[in-house]
């Protein structure tokens, strides 16, 4: 038996992996380069639009136990970015363009994969189909989906961050330095003084942005929430987020500045930064205008500005069983950012568990679930079981893990990390005996 993947980003490709390296024949539907969206620019599978895209490195959070539990199943997403990463402190960056050329070869040479570059438009009839178009599905097949699963999508916007060349930045009055010393100075700081940073925040709010069309309410994601935006909801707000200084002494001076704009490095030969936190609506004018008020950056290049997007994702608790299915039509599996998770791990992290499933339907067994207290599980139940009259796109967190039996007592903080680090335990355990009981047989 075959699978048919319509979408070839994280979660697609990991699908279309985990698929063929199980014995299934897979054709992966891609419509680029016939047709891109509004955020892609690449023909390459598995194109990110920024560097730091698979957060935190470390195994003790959330992110890092979700991408320790993706290795383990096999992941081909997590494989090419620790072997393409590039400098970025305690986080996992990759240099987007090795990373996508990579997943890209390795997907185009295996033998049980075909890639077909062309639109769907339609579902194909009676076979094996895992969804994974992204936040980003193209209208036709948008129009298709919302057919079939009987009501209009949900959705909110999402916005990508400038990128600078490094050789048109002045680096003068600029320091290398990680927060508190915790990394090898991978970031680039630019100090702001009070009067410099109340000039750029007044711009930001002036700054003339993108309007949504008329028959389009603008709903951000909280977590990736455009820089104007944040500005716009207090004069102090930035200096408490993206602009934070806390942990970031400028050496030169022994003294915290008021506010700092970080520029990470966005590939391996370090060439190009981008302004991390700095996701934009503004129009392209305004945001070389504004951004060239920051000190260091009054004659920088930009090699891609900000732009904002729509992304669609379905009402997953009411529409999809506990393993991806659509419940009114089981040969069709939901994945990725469709389902309603928010970032690339997740949405590969869902992409590696469709495959599993995908893979046992091919061989006519049962589709898998993992435990809700391993990080994979805990996101599958969310999109799964979550609270429909209020569902929105999720980060893997500690939220949704079910909380530890006898929580610990003492101080607040105390408690916090235990408590956690207990949870962190107990997900390591409760997967490690998942893996072992599951047969993922070969349909070869």
């Amino acid at each position: 038996m075959r699978a048919i993947v319509i979408g070839a980003g994280l979660a697609g490709s990991e699908v279309a992996w985990q698929l063929a390296e199980r014995g299934v024949r897979v054709v992966l539907f891609e419509m680029k380069p016939v047709r891109f969206s509004p955020a892609h620019q690449s023909p390459e599978l598995a194109e990110l639009v920024c560097s730091n895209s698979l957060r935190g490195a470390g195994l003790g959070n959330a992110v890092g136990l979700l991408k320790e539990e993706m290795r383990r199943l096999g992941s081909l997403v997590l494989r090419i970015a620790d072997e393409t990463a590039v400098p970025a402190g305690r986080a996992l960056a990759v240099d987007r363009t090795e990373f996508s050329r990579r997943i890209t070869a390795e997907i185009e040479a295996h033998a049980n994969i075909v890639v077909r570059r062309e639109e769907v438009t339609q579902l194909p009839a009676g076979e094996l189909v895992v969804l994974a178009s992204g936040p980003l599905t193209a209208p036709a097949l948008a129009s298709e989906l919302a057919a079939i699963v009987g009501g209009e999508s949900l959705y909110f916007y999402d916005a990508i961050s400038p990128i600078v060349y490094a050789d048109t930045v002045d680096f003068t009055g600029l320091y290398r330095a990680s927060r508190y010393g915790k990394g090898d100075d991978d970031y680039v700081n630019i100090p702001l003084d009070r009067a410099g940073y109340e000039a750029f925040v007044a711009a930001l709010v002036a700054g003339e942005t993108v309007a949504p069309y008329a028959f389009e309410k603008a709903i951000y994601f909280e977590g990736c929430l455009p820089v104007e935006v944040l500005a716009g909801r207090g004069p102090e707000t930035l200096a408490h987020g993206p602009m934070k200084p806390v942990g970031l002494v400028d050496p030169r001076t022994g003294r915290r500045p008021h506010a700092v704009v970080q520029l990470r490095q966005e590939n391996k030969e370090g060439t190009l930064l981008s302004l991390v936190g700095f996701q934009t609506k503004l129009r392209y004018p305004e945001q070389e205008r504004i951004f060239r008020m920051l000190p260091g950056l009054e004659n920088a290049r930009f090699a891609r500005l900000g732009s904002v997007h729509r992304n669609t994702y379905i009402l997953s608790p009411l529409l999809l069983d506990a393993t991806l299915r659509l419940r009114k039509d089981p040969r069709i599996l939901f994945t990725g950012q469709m389902t309603g998770v928010e970032g690339y791990v997740e949405s590969a992290a869902l992409g590696i568990l469709a495959g599993l499933s995908a893979g046992r339907l091919a061989c006519g067994l049962g589709p898998v679930a993992p435990p809700p207290t391993t990080a994979i599980g805990a996101l599958l139940a969310y999109v799964s079981g979550g609270d429909p009259d209020h569902f929105q796109p999720m980060n893997i967190n500690y939220g949704l893990f079910a909380p530890v039996q006898e929580p610990a007592r003492g101080p607040r903080a105390a408690r916090k990390a235990l408590d956690r680090g207990r949870i962190l335990d107990r997900a390591a355990r409760d997967f490690a005996a998942w893996v072992e009981a599951q047969d993922f047989p070969s349909a070869g």
